[in-house]
């Protein structure tokens, strides 16, 4: 039984397992999606509550954020990290944040005031820390606009800051970083065949997830320049090299990082290659 988050992440999510090789299909209204291998089931519910159906057993693994396990403080088993959002490829932040006129410079200033977030617990601990005695209060959605009119600060969540500076808020300090983990309960990663299963799902996913900035790239080279080029393009490290029908050519396939393309190709077709192809890749797996 897969736990699946509900929400911002579900598009991508659905969008990484197909890749990863398992097609998972909803209707508009649904929350219990169809998963076509006969060996999942799953639900999709709110990223927030998945950590607690993991460790309480509904769930035999999940997905979802770091920052919602440590909110619930959930005793569960991380499979592995899987870090991808709605927008991005890099981790997201939950920030403290002040109107950008507000005097406010560290956490010590906001001493006394009121504070909205959606992640209460883990707002408390952070100012409990630092000693400084604040009213926290959940935040059930439009975060941002809340400063200053009915408080005084909030922490948010962001990936690139781009709301925050939409809504003229400044950044004070970082909380913690956060990304999607698989999950395991402890009763069910105990059981070899459960065991099992999560692990395939967890090294497609990773693969599917590796693919992602990744190409393939393959062309047809004089043999004579075969030397040159891996000397001039460290990208091309450890190619597939073939021979081909005529013996003055070469056959190579490699893997490359997608933003290098743009560069190598015009170098390789300054060496002689010829054939160029690049084409996209579901996964790899190392």
């Amino acid at each position: 039984m897969l736990g699946l988050p509900k929400g911002s992440l579900e598009e991508s999510t659905k969008s990484l397992f197909a890749k990863a090789g398992w097609k998972i299909t909803t209707s508009s209204r649904s929350y219990r999606p169809a998963i076509d291998d006969p060996e999942l089931d799953g639900r999709f519910v709110r990223a927030q509550e998945v950590s607690r159906y993991v460790e309480h057993g509904f769930f035999d693994c999940g997905l979802t954020g770091e920052d919602w396990i440590k909110e619930n403080n959930s005793d569960v088993v991380t499979v592995c990290d899987l870090i991808y959002s709605k927008v991005s490829s890099q981790k997201s932040r939950w920030v403290l944040c002040v109107p950008e006129a507000s005097t406010v410079r560290s956490a010590t200033d906001l001493e006394g005031k009121r504070i909205a977030t959606e992640l209460v617990n883990t707002t408390r601990r952070y100012f409990a820390e630092k000693g400084v005695k604040v009213d926290v209060e959940f935040s059930w959605g439009a975060t941002e606009v809340k400063v200053p009119d009915l408080v005084d600060a909030i922490v948010d969540i962001t990936e690139t800051g781009s709301s925050l500076r939409a809504n003229k808020l400044r950044i004070v300090d970082t909380l913690l970083e956060t990304n999607t983990k698989l999950i395991a309960n402890r009763k069910s990663w105990a059981d070899p065949a459960k065991r099992k299963k999560m692990e395939t799902i967890a090294l497609l996913l990773r693969g599917a997830l590796e693919a992602g900035s990744k190409v393939g790239l393959k062309m047809n080279l004089p043999k004579r320049e075969l030397e040159a080029l891996v000397k001039a393009l460290p990208a091309l490290r450890n190619p597939t090299i073939s021979h081909l029908t005529n013996p003055d050519w070469v056959a190579i396939e490699t893997i490359i990082d997608e933003n290098v393309v743009r560069e190598i190709i015009p170098q390789l077709k300054a060496l002689g290659a010829e054939g160029i192809v690049e084409y996209p890749l579901n996964k790899v797996v190392y």
